[in-house]
Parts: C-alpha cells; sequence; structure tokens
C-alpha cells in the first residue's frame, strides 16, 4: 500500500497528472505534501488544478518548465525549503509531449522538442531532486526498497517498446516512440546509478488513456480514473525485485 508523506508529480494540470494529484489527496491516509508542478500555473489550462489546492491544503502548486533547468533547480529550491530537513519521497515525473508525425514528416526540431521535454527533462528534474529522494531514504526505518520510501517513477509508454512498436497501425509519432524508448534507458540507468541510494526506479505503461494527448490516437479505452486508481495501487506493491523494470498501470511487465 503506497504511504508517503511527499510526492511531486510534474505535469500535473491536466490528464494523467492531474488525476494523479486529485487521487493522491483524496485518500484517507494521503500524502502530507503533494507538490503539483506545471509550466504556467495562473493560465486557464491550471484552473481545475488550482480548485484541487483550494480544497486540500496538502497541494503546493510550483511553476517548473521541465526543458527549462533553470524553471527545474527554482521548483527543487522551493520543494527543499517548504520541506524544512526533510526528504521527497517519490517522485512521478509525467510531463510529456506529443508531436503527430511519420517517417516522412518528421524533422530534426519537433524531434529535439519533443526529446527536450520528454527525456531531457525527466533527467535533470531527477538530478535535482536526487538529494532529497537520497534523504528520504537514509532516514526512512523501512527495509528495502519502495515507493513509500524512495522513488523515481517515469511515465512511459509500451509505444516506446522496442518489441512491440505499440499501436503502429494507429499512428506512427516517430518523436514520441523514439523519446519512449529513450526514456526508458534513462530509467535503467538510474536504476543502475541510484540503487545504492536505495530509490527505487521504474517506467511506468498507464495505457492507452483518454486524455487530450491519449485521444489524438484515436477512442481510447482506458478511463483516467480507472489508469491512475490501477496505476497508484500497483506503485504501492513495488518492492526492491521491481527496481528498474517496465511495468503497465496493473503491475505487469511491458516488453522493453
Amino acid at each position: 500500500m503506497l504511504n508517503v508523506r511527499s510526492v511531486l508529480v510534474t505535469g500535473s494540470n491536466r490528464g494523467i497528472g492531474l488525476e494523479l494529484v486529485r487521487q493522491l489527496v483524496g485518500k484517507s491516509k494521503g500524502p502530507e505534501w503533494v507538490f503539483a508542478t506545471c509550466r504556467d500555473p495562473e493560465g486557464p489550462r491550471a484552473q481545475d488544478l488550482k480548485n484541487l489546492a483550494a480544497k486540500y491544503r496538502g497541494v503546493r502548486i510550483l511553476p517548473m518548465d521541465t526543458s527549462d533547468p533553470s524553471s527545474i533547480q527554482a521548483a527543487a529550491t522551493r520543494v527543499t525549503e517548504h520541506l524544512q530537513g526533510a526528504g521527497l519521497n517519490l517522485l512521478i515525473n509525467n510531463a510529456a509531449i506529443l508531436r503527430p508525425s511519420t517517417l516522412e514528416s518528421e524533422t530534426s526540431e519537433v524531434m529535439a522538442e519533443v526529446y527536450k521535454t520528454n527525456v531531457i527533462g525527466p533527467m535533470l528534474v531527477s538530478q535535482a531532486f536526487w538529494p532529497l529522494l537520497r534523504k528520504a531514504s537514509q532516514e526512512s526505518s523501512q527495509k528495502g526498497m519502495s515507493c513509500s520510501k524512495a522513488a523515481i517513477v517515469n511515465v512511459s509508454s509500451e509505444g516506446g517498446s522496442i518489441a512491440t512498436v505499440y499501436r503502429w497501425d494507429l499512428g506512427h509519432f516517430i518523436n514520441y516512440r523514439c523519446s519512449k524508448a529513450a526514456l526508458n534507458m534513462l530509467t535503467r540507468c538510474q536504476f543502475l546509478g541510484y540503487a545504492e541510494d536505495g530509490i527505487l526506479c521504474v517506467a511506468l505503461h498507464p495505457g492507452w488513456v483518454q486524455t487530450d494527448m491519449g485521444s489524438s490516437a484515436g477512442q481510447a479505452p482506458l478511463t483516467v480514473d480507472a489508469s491512475v486508481g490501477a496505476a497508484l495501487n500497483t506503485l504501492g506493491r513495488l518492492t526492491e525485485k521491481d527496481n528498474g523494470t517496465f511495468v503497465n498501470w496493473e503491475g505487469a511487465a511491458v516488453p522493453w
């Protein structure tokens, strides 16, 4: 069972990110702090998130553009100050973008833009919050590894699976697929690099979900509520044996 004191979610103003914040704070034993980040907290697309923050005092909205290193560092400084010496238990790298494309239409500019958000962003965010994750791990009395202790969850996609090339028939999305394959490799590198700090690292496929992004490829079968509810249950069950794996929202292994 997921039992964390502090969580940070990127890209939390809509879709999966917003629902993660909603379900986390809605739990009877929810986190004390949920740091919800998005590019423009004052913009109209963040209104639902602001409504959540007004309802639950544990929600802290922070501006963070995961494609901007200075913005990431500023957010890390604010979270560090807010935690007042405590660590961060769970980092969910959820922010991502997708640009429709084919092999013929893909451009270097679009590929670079998508990589900057989907791969470089999670790398820089993890680097910035690593000291707080390590602190949470060191100060925990829990044995082994878990998402309740210290973890990085990279929200990936089976669309980036080299083995399955999931639903090629629905859309080629070259930039998105390549970026998620790269994010999976980043997860494996983090698994190896952060193991001695006791930080659990996993790549999570949330399913094909009914969000703005998910619906751009057709009629998605999974509701956001169902995906996130099952995903949080899965995160609560992960242990050291799951470190460095690629799993779906229900906890089943996804082929690399």
